[in-house]
């Protein structure tokens, strides 16, 4: 978390470039699979699951799949849904990486379709406006589906230590 990303951006894209993933979706994709803020937030989180649970699920004659299918999962429910919108805001917003591993302007990401766009009509405000607007709303869509999760997560019953 300490290393800033962008001297990270030389390795992953050679790395990408000798698995051949240059101008393809992948390119974009996995990088955002799995980042060390997501490791890190979850870990914390599990953390804080009391293990009177996972002992209660034992005596229950519970095995491991089904105390993490039963118990940890659902626990994990709001942490799950806020590194969701976390890293599809990341990804959304990202404009560095998709610039760089994309050479066909066919295959842009949204911020910089509209970066461009921006470049070719500089005297056309509404279209810019239009172009931002259709840029949000995928990421309110994506807020508004995964806000009960929250809501889920808040009411959900558990055991006091």
């Amino acid at each position: 978390m300490i290393i800033p990303a962008q001297v990270t951006m030389l390795p992953l894209f050679l790395m990408l470039k000798w698995m051949g993933f240059i101008n393809t979706y992948m390119a974009i994709i996995i990088p955002g699979l799995a980042n060390i803020f997501g490791i890190f937030l979850i870990r914390q989180y599990c953390i804080s699951i009391p293990d009177s649970l996972i002992e209660a699920a034992r005596i229950d004659g519970a095995n491991g799949f089904l105390i993490y299918r039963k118990i940890i999962l659902p626990l994990l429910t709001p942490v799950l849904a806020t590194l969701a919108i976390f890293t599809f805001l990341g990804t959304w917003n990202d404009f560095l990486w998709p610039l760089i591993v994309m050479t066909d302007d066919t295959m842009y990401t949204l911020p910089v379709a509209l970066a461009n766009l921006m470049l070719e009509h500089t005297k056309d405000p509404e279209l810019m406006m239009a172009g931002s607007v259709l840029t949000i709303m995928p990421v309110i869509i994506v807020f508004l589906a995964l806000q009960k999760y929250y809501m889920k997560g808040l009411m959900l019953g558990s055991v006091k230590e």
